[in-house]
């Protein structure tokens, strides 16, 4: 089994491009999604989210509004942290555990961790090889602005609360370019995905 971090920028097509490497057949871990399930109402994540954010932060049904608690930690960086502190170990904990399951399940398995903080949050110390989705700018805020109805400065805000991007290629064993057309794309994750399987195969790692 190899495990592979996946990362980008906000906006750059990388949850396109786990989607076709789960096509290929690797087993994908969507961080987003673990980060979701652990903030479910009454469980203690949620518990200290609102501790910390208020209830503002709650929709009428007591799910967590992301767009509100987002418009707070995109705009102070103290406040982002905090939640970080919150969320990050109990995802990792949910990550590894599932990671485990798909090692007993297939012991030559591509498992990919898609994870927007990968550098951010240290977990680029946790996988054996890092594959980065960019795009350029103007791209990013153009999805923000029609994904998220964001204006030009909030989307430009959320991309430089991350790292920049041309860091995350420089340190990336594979870089994806996130703006081709979906048949270029696809042809290029079958192509990575042949370079993993390779990896998890093998005890030699290039």
């Amino acid at each position: 089994m190899i495990l592979i971090g996946l990362t980008g920028g906000v906006a750059t097509g990388k949850s396109t491009v786990a989607q076709m490497f789960k096509q290929c057949g690797a087993v994908v871990i969507d961080a987003d999604a673990l980060a979701r399930e652990v903030v479910q109402p009454d469980k203690p994540a949620w518990r200290d989210v609102v501790r910390t954010f208020s209830k503002k932060v709650l929709n009428p049904d007591r799910t967590i509004n992301r767009q509100a608690l987002g418009s707070i930690v995109f705009r102070y960086p103290a406040k982002r942290r905090r939640l970080e502190r919150i969320i990050h170990p109990r995802v990792a904990r949910e990550q590894q555990r599932l990671t485990r399951e798909a090692a007993r399940k297939d012991p030559t398995a591509v498992v990919l961790y898609d994870v927007p903080l990968l550098f951010e949050a240290g977990i680029d110390k946790r996988v054996q090889k890092i594959i980065v989705v960019t795009a350029d700018q103007q791209t990013q805020i153009a999805r923000l602005k029609k994904r998220n109805g964001l204006s030009r400065a909030e989307a430009l805000r959320r991309i430089r609360s991350q790292m920049p991007l041309a860091k995350k290629a420089q340190m990336a064993d594979l870089v994806i370019d996130g703006t081709v057309s979906r048949a270029v794309g696809r042809r290029r994750v079958q192509e990575a995905f042949a370079i993993l399987s390779q990896w998890a195969t093998s005890k030699s790692r290039f």
